[in-house]
């Protein structure tokens, strides 16, 4: 996974796979997932980065944290809403 940050565009991307994609969707809120031929995530972009403060002055920092995820999907929206 790769993580990038254009900073003219103030755009957060996060690159899941080097597959190209030949789809995209913009769900609500500026983020785009973009899929690849086999109609998984190859990459999700965050628009108007900064003003979610998604990175700082132009800094994104990063923490990997691994870890066994048992949650379903409204439990992780619980977790999401509590951070």
């Amino acid at each position: 996974m790769q993580i990038r940050y254009d900073v003219e565009a103030d755009i957060l991307l996060l690159i899941l796979r080097d597959d190209p994609p030949v789809d995209a969707v913009e769900e609500p809120g500026g983020v785009i997932v973009s899929y690849g031929e086999d109609g998984e995530p190859v990459s999700v972009e965050f628009l108007h980065a900064s003003s979610r403060k998604l990175v700082q002055s132009g800094e994104v920092s990063v923490t990997l944290q691994a870890e066994t995820i048992r949650y379903g999907l409204s439990e992780r929206r619980d977790l999401w809403q509590r951070s």
